[in-house]
């Protein structure tokens, strides 16, 4: 009538199947962050080398109008200290 090993077999075959199929999604979807991980990271490495080369010719520009106009660079210091400094002091 009832074969209770024959259901028993079918129920270990069908987690079995479950198991296979949960590993296999998993290992999808951490493929998948994966590889949109490693492409927001060179995303972000490429606008960094981009910032970099942008600031290096600023760097070239900026030491030339500190190294002609070295008193005005200094009074200008002087005062962006002055007022950072009573700003601090007030808070």
């Amino acid at each position: 009538m009832f074969d209770s090993s024959e259901v028993k077999d079918e129920l270990q075959a069908l987690k079995g199947d479950v198991a296979a199929l949960l590993n296999t999604t998993a290992e999808g979807v951490f493929d998948a962050s994966k590889s949109r991980a490693d492409a927001l990271a060179d995303q972000v490495k490429a606008a960094l080398r981009d910032l970099g080369e942008t600031l290096s010719g600023d760097q070239d520009q900026i030491e030339k109008l500190i190294a002609d106009r070295p008193i005005t660079t200094l009074a200008s210091a002087f005062a962006l200290g002055v007022v950072v400094g009573l700003m601090l002091r007030r808070h």
